[in-house]
């Protein structure tokens, strides 16, 4: 993987155009009310049209390695940035909640997915001594494209009218991913083991190599509680604004613009942080901030104040750890295989951005949502202090076998026409 400097900062600097057009979809709480308005659909099941974006996203990303083995990297961000780009703008001439779901759900979702997490493990490929700061600038870039979307698409939604947004958005987005994609060079991983901070030799692993441990399982519930946490927060911030700290409805919005700036924060600087202190240790401290600021929402009487610092910690805290986790697959199973392997834990994701509603609707409400995420924090909080790398020393039977194999080649090779013993 050897290249100039020069070539790398241009691979970054396409995946931040990538990744900013894709973190766009993040702004869809925008769209709702003017789609109800419009349409006189329940504002409730406009709503559900981001879940099932949510959802396909995070279905993509088990198919995005394999897509990405078959038709290489650029030519799949591409695609992915045509077929996002289409479906909003096709989303401009529904009439309909099921082609709406179709459209901008399953379609925007699945694209946006493929090529989030194709383009962020190929970056951390091209800097493998710096995973958790590269982690950071890239889903730092998703975050800061929804921040800066926020305002171009309430723009549009004012000047020209919500089906029409849908138009000019996704022209924008086409844009921004087709010319991202060019500036991307896909990396290629050489195929020797990488050492470890530890001294142990690292080998790379295949996805059913790493489900057959059970740090695969331990990343998936961290991973998992971390995404509840932060994706409820963001569906019902200003919700919980308005009935627990009493704010009006416009001082409460702001708080929609403080997770999106906060969220960003954390991805860059826990990120960064990750490769000086650890990472297991930055997402321990993130989880058990998360578990105080929830257990605080849940049992003090919250003013202006205390609401938005829990806010801000609990969005900073999300950030940080959904960045974090990329490069702690990749530490744990290699670089070769990332992609695939990083869709399989993604899956908390998708899973967490349901969850949340699904246990306040079974549970009641904010409160009891709060204290069942605190006491999953807590869980992962300890599951993050004792969880260490599958052990490397012992490698498999079928390695095993390759290397006596190798073995026997080089004796073979040896002096050619000498006899041993």
């Amino acid at each position: 993987m050897k290249t100039s400097s020069g070539n790398r900062l241009l691979i970054v600097l396409g995946t931040i155009i990538v990744q900013m057009g894709l973190g766009t979809i993040y702004t869809w709480s925008l769209f709702n009310q003017p789609l109800v308005d419009r349409f006189g659909w329940n504002l409730s099941s406009v709503a559900i049209t981001f879940s099932i974006t949510s959802f396909a996203l995070a279905i993509a990303t088990l198919f995005a390695g394999k897509l990405q083995d078959k038709w290489g990297l650029r030519r799949l961000i591409l695609g992915a940035g045509v077929v996002l780009g289409a479906g909003l703008m096709l989303s401009s001439q529904v009439s309909s909640l099921s082609l709406l779901y179709i459209l901008a759900g399953v379609v925007v979702g699945f694209a946006d997915g493929t090529a989030y997490i194709t383009s962020l493990s190929n970056l951390i490929k091209w800097f493998p001594e710096k995973k958790g700061l590269i982690s950071g600038i890239s889903v730092g870039a998703y975050g800061t494209g929804s921040l800066i979307f926020k305002y171009i698409n309430g723009s549009l939604i004012q000047s020209v009218g919500v089906s029409q947004a849908f138009l000019y958005w996704g022209m924008i987005v086409l844009i921004m991913i087709v010319g991202g994609s060019f500036l991307v060079r896909e990396a290629v991983v050489v195929n020797k083991p990488s050492v470890q901070n530890a001294g142990t030799p690292q080998r790379d692993y295949t996805v059913k190599e790493m489900l057959r441990t059970k740090q695969a399982y331990l990343l998936f519930v961290m991973f998992f509680t971390a995404c509840m946490s932060g994706l409820y927060l963001i569906g019902v911030v200003k919700d919980i604004g308005v009935r627990m700290a009493g704010l009006d409805v416009a001082t409460a919005a702001n708080a929609v613009a403080m997770v999106a700036i906060f969220n960003t924060a954390g991805r860059i600087i826990l990120g960064a942080l990750s490769d000086k202190v650890g990472r297991l240790k930055v997402v321990a401290g993130a989880l058990l901030a998360t578990a105080v600021a929830v257990t605080v929402l849940s049992l003090v009487p919250l003013n202006y104040g205390l609401f938005f610092a829990c806010v801000a910690g609990i969005a900073f805290c999300f950030g940080g750890n959904i960045t974090v986790f990329p490069a702690i697959v990749a530490d744990f199973f290699g670089l070769k295989n990332q992609s695939k392997n990083y869709g399989i834990v993604y899956q908390g994701f998708g899973l967490g951005a349901l969850a949340g509603s699904f246990i306040a609707a079974l549970l009641g409400g904010f409160i009891p949502t709060f204290t069942t995420i605190a006491v999953l924090c807590v869980v992962s909080f300890l599951i993050a202090l004792t969880i260490r790398t599958p052990d490397q020393s012992k490698p498999d039977q079928g390695n095993l076998r390759s290397q006596r194999e190798k073995n026997t080649h080089t004796l073979r090779g040896m002096e050619p026409g000498t006899k041993l013993g």
